[in-house]
């Protein structure tokens, strides 16, 4: 398998959990996304998007690192050019770090979309802030090493049949869930979470680590 990490202009914290899932990856960054590179610890091999949100002050290693520039009007924004580079380079699993939050709730929409895209086509994808992940549900059964008390969601991106949850406060068992409803948002893991999906369209979407008190 071929990792390759993703740097995105979204919101990123750095945790043991971040570098063990980045750890001997191939390195794209995506614009703005250099600026996480100090962070993180790793230095990318390709610099891709039209650089109308390079971050000043560069260090000198990130500033050097191989651009591949795009016209700033035009179809695709800078995360989907950095993922396609990487699956030109033989990308099977991806993880995009910076996913989440950031000043463009668009493309973090579009990350979550892409994601689900991505998975069908057979490619692997985490979506990651440190602090919060995501990881596409597709027709099948999939198995989660949170701890106990992790708080997790599952947002529909269509009607979902044959939905179920074990190992969560509130378990589910072969649910039809309407494309909207809020009926899986707000779970918490209790043991080993396992995850089956009849048919649909979903992402999981869980907090690895405890949400800050407001």
């Amino acid at each position: 398998m071929s990792t390759f990490t993703i740097l995105l202009g979204g919101d990123l914290i750095r945790t043991p959990r971040l570098d063990r899932q980045v750890e001997g990856s191939r390195v794209i960054a995506a614009d703005a996304g250099i600026g996480h590179a100090r962070l993180v610890g790793l230095v990318p091999e390709l610099w891709v998007g039209d650089f109308d949100s390079v971050p000043a002050d560069l260090p000198a290693d990130l500033a050097a690192v191989p651009r591949q520039t795009f016209p700033r009007e035009k179809d695709k924004t800078d995360g989907e050019l950095a993922i396609a580079a990487a699956i030109e380079r033989g990308a099977t699993s991806l993880v995009l770090a910076g996913a989440f939050g950031g000043k463009r709730a668009d493309h973090a929409f579009l990350h979550l979309a892409l994601a689900l895209r991505l998975a069908e086509a057979g490619t692997e994808v985490l979506l990651t802030s440190g602090a919060q992940e995501g990881v596409p549900l597709l027709s099948g059964t999939a198995g989660f090493d949170y701890a106990d008390g992790t708080l997790f969601s599952i947002l529909g991106f269509s009607e979902l049949a044959g939905l179920t949850v074990t190992g969560a406060k509130w378990p589910l068992n072969q649910v039809e869930v309407a494309f909207g409803s809020s009926l899986t948002i707000s779970n918490e893991v209790q043991g080993r979470l396992d995850i089956a999906l009849g048919h649909g369209r979903a992402l999981l979407l869980a907090h690895p680590y405890p949400l800050p008190e407001s």
